[in-house]
């Protein structure tokens, strides 16, 4: 290459990638060129004379390693980039095994299972095993299977740990262990390996091969691994195995982003890398060249309380700019107007593309309110590393049988869900439905009205099993003919259905999304449902609800390539950045999640999780939580996350008076202290108005004040549990039913049936 690379580095970034004495732990905070060092570390290498196929850098992403090799193409030409050893793990394991396939009881052309693959084996030894897939649900039974090989635990192994084989009796799931040492066999006889196996197998290649081993030892001159936070158990043991004799390494991460916990990422690997390796040498990349010096500050401030952690001092010499600003809202449907709001105003003064905003949220089930009041607005949006509410599969599932209970002549649906979930009507008897609807020139559930009439072909058993499911549809039917609102009829499908307690005994991430979803969308048939009647209205049946969903899922499926603004979880947005971010549900038992309060190290994980939401900021940052939110159906009362008393105050924007300054509670009672010492804030687009504080006793309570029309009158300002503050416009009693109009701060003008209506005046 003709220019001089070094030149483009910073002191600590040349002294990481000039570094080639021993091994090395470069410790790379939030945006300060992990990748550049990277990149030039490699270059560095074939320029002090190393040969580019014998260097080899481990990425997690094939997009990583696709970065890199781009960049070191730009460096010293493609020719030469093309012959270093440098992908995934996956990727770089795979050809590894291929050579030495032999060695672990394979032919070098065994294919390589995705999930897809994995998941139909299961299903079908379960099947064969006579076992209830409804408690041997596949996706469970691999996430152990996932666990065990990334342990490096054998089947027989997996049989002999008593602890491990307690759990799965305890999860009414004792046969797992059988389960996986037949999908192993099955796997072997198939000549095939699923992703993990090829971490499991290169495991086995180098520790029972010791020629191999050397080989590879003397192979690799020089190994870089890239996010050594996030790798787990046999990813840190095979580095090691590579690395023990030559010790030419050198690791890059941050253990102030390790977040895959539950993908089995190990954060001990990174932190105690020095016992690994003691002539270990740290580098720390401490300047941040993303985010403005208010953003970094607030982020330094809230991980320094993390006990586990390699302590470093990450800055930024851009800038001061804007303070985090810390919202309060008194609902999240008043949540997610604010921030809908706030984008607008933003995108009016900046200037910025859509595409420079990002929504972040602890949990998939936050986005559904979030997408509605962007669809409010007209804001244009997508959701990053997932689907739309609407167009998950289990909200779908739900959905279907809405659809069917409003019209069962909906084939689509019906097809849906016949036999979801399973009541053994298979596809050959769908098929057979379908034909005799299609000559009959009727729709599939006149068909199964009237089978007899209709000439189905199906034996009694068959028959038998489609008036079960006739049964059942018809039940829906009646609740929405007798009357009943949308909410009664959705409990109901939900209930009859087993949707939701199909899913209660897997814990799986996976499984535990899909229920987060369900109850959420049963919380947006309530609010339906409760808006409709407070609002006077008797539009509020299932019929009225679907009709109000299907401009979402319309939407869902709009393809244009506008600019949007980005929605997404924690986890997903680690490596993105964005000018403007909104951090939503800083609430506690959200986030921090409630199921991390079971450790300390869980709720350092989720500090670290905050970390990076914040840090994925350039310009601006604004944090955000509610006083209430519906869960399971209900109105809870929520409190403000204890992290945002992590953060020093002088980097947040609060209402004056506000203090963060209180005692910091204990981890066990930190819940009894922290709420009556919460920040207040007042947004931009609210009125100069004084805010009342929300408690328990306000909000909760008081929603259910009955009010007279004649103690009302325009002007009178009133807080509403739902909807926020706001000021009464009109009031009108020349009707059966009084009723007020309010012109709400956040969430826009409202007409309230007076007798439903759930606020209370302020002073």
């Amino acid at each position: 290459m003709n220019r001089n690379y070094l030149d483009e580095l910073n002191k600590p970034q040349q002294a990481a990638v000039t570094y080639t004495d021993g091994p090395a732990l470069v410790i790379a905070g939030a945006g300060s060129g992990k990748t550049r060092v990277l990149t030039y570390k490699i270059v560095h290498l074939l320029n002090c004379g190393y040969e580019p196929w014998r260097i080899l850098a481990l990425t997690f992403t094939n997009k990583a390693a696709k970065e890199m090799r781009e960049r070191i193409e730009q460096l010293v030409g493609a020719p030469t980039a093309s012959k270093l050893w440098m992908g995934t793990f996956h990727s770089i394991f795979a050809r590894m095994l291929r050579s030495n396939a032999e060695r672990v009881g394979y032919q070098s052309n065994f294919t390589i299972y995705d999930a897809a693959d994995s998941k139909s084996l299961v299903k079908s030894i379960i099947k064969d095993m006579g076992l209830d897939d409804k408690i041997y649900k596949a996706s469970t039974v691999l996430s152990a299977i996932s666990s065990a090989k990334n342990a490096l635990i054998s089947p027989e192994k997996y049989a002999k740990l008593a602890d491990v084989m307690e759990a799965d009796k305890n999860s009414r799931r004792p046969q797992t262990y059988a389960i996986y040492r037949i999908y192993r066999d099955r796997c072997v006889a198939a000549g095939a390996m699923d992703f993990d196996d090829l971490l499991y197998y290169t495991n086995l290649l180098l520790r029972d091969n010791p020629d191999v081993l050397r080989h590879y030892q003397d192979f690799f001159r020089y190994i870089l691994v890239d996010e050594y936070q996030d790798t787990n158990f046999a990813q840190h043991v095979i580095v090691s195995q590579l690395t023990k004799e030559n010790q030419s390494l050198c690791v890059v991460g941050d253990d102030a982003q390790s977040i895959y916990s539950f993908r089995g990422a190990n954060i001990r690997n990174i932190l105690n890398l020095k016992n690994a390796y003691p002539s270990l040498k740290i580098f720390k990349l401490e300047q941040n060249y993303r985010s403005t010096q208010n953003i970094i500050n607030a982020a330094n401030s809230l991980i320094e309380k993390n006990t586990e952690q390699i302590r470093k001092h990450v800055f930024s010499e851009k800038e001061p700019g804007k303070k985090i600003e810390v919202v309060q809202s008194y609902s999240d449907f008043e949540e997610s107007f604010l921030v809908a709001n706030r984008i607008s105003q933003i995108k009016m003064v900046s200037g910025d593309s859509f595409d420079e905003f990002a929504i972040l949220y602890r949990t998939n089930a936050q986005s559904r309110i979030l997408e509605e009041s962007l669809r409010k607005r007209n804001i244009p949006y997508r959701i990053y590393g997932g689907l739309s509410f609407y167009q998950r599969k289990e909200v779908k599932d739900a959905i279907a049988y809405f659809r069917l209970s409003v019209n069962p002549d909906d084939d689509e649906a019906l097809k849906r869900i016949i036999n979801f979930p399973s009541r053994g009507i298979g596809e050959t008897t769908v098929a057979k439905i379908v034909r005799r609807a299609i000559d009959e020139n009727v729709s599939m559930w006149k068909v199964l009205e009237d089978p007899a009439g209709y000439n189905l072909n199906a034996n009694a058993g068959t028959l038998k099993k489609l008036d079960g499911f006739r049964e059942l549809i018809s039940g829906f039917i009646q609740l929405n003919r007798e009357g009943n609102d949308a909410e009664t009829v959705a409990k109901r499908i939900i209930e009859r259905t087993g949707l939701m307690s199909m899913l209660i005994h897997d814990r799986t991430p996976e499984s535990i999304s899909k229920q987060e979803n369900l109850s959420e969308l049963i919380n947006g048939v309530k609010e339906f449902v409760d808006e409709q009647r407070e609002q006077g209205s008797e539009n509020n049946l299932m019929t009225d609800y679907l009709a109000g969903i299907s401009l979402a899922t319309d939407q869902d499926n709009d393809n244009s390539i506008e600019a949007r603004v980005t929605l997404m979880t924690v986890h997903a947005a680690k490596g993105l950045e964005f000018n403007n971010i909104f951090i939503v549900g800083v609430e506690e038992d959200l986030f921090p999640s409630a199921m991390a309060n079971g450790s300390l190290a869980e709720i350092e994980e989720e500090r670290r999780l905050l970390y990076v939401a914040i840090t994925r900021a350039r310009q601006f940052c604004m944090i955000s939580y509610a006083s209430s939110r519906y869960r399971n159906g209900q109105t809870v009362m929520c409190s403000p996350s204890r992290f945002l008393r992590d953060i020093n105050p002088e980097y947040l924007d609060l209402i004056s008076g506000a203090s963060l300054n209180a005692p910091r509670p204990s981890f066990e009672n930190f819940r009894s202290s922290y709420h009556s010492q919460s920040p207040r804030y007042s947004s931009p687009s609210q009125s100069s108005a004084k805010r009342v504080p929300v408690s328990s006793s306000s909000s909760a309570a008081g929603a259910e004040n009955k009010h007279n029309a004649d103690s009302l009158s325009e002007g009178m300002r009133i807080e509403h549990s739902r909807f926020g503050t706001g000021t009464i416009t009109g009031v009108d009693t020349s009707q059966t039913e009084a009723r007020i109009t309010v012109e709400f701060d956040n969430t826009g003008s409202k007409l309230l049936l007076l007798k439903f209506a759930r606020f209370k005046i302020l002073e």
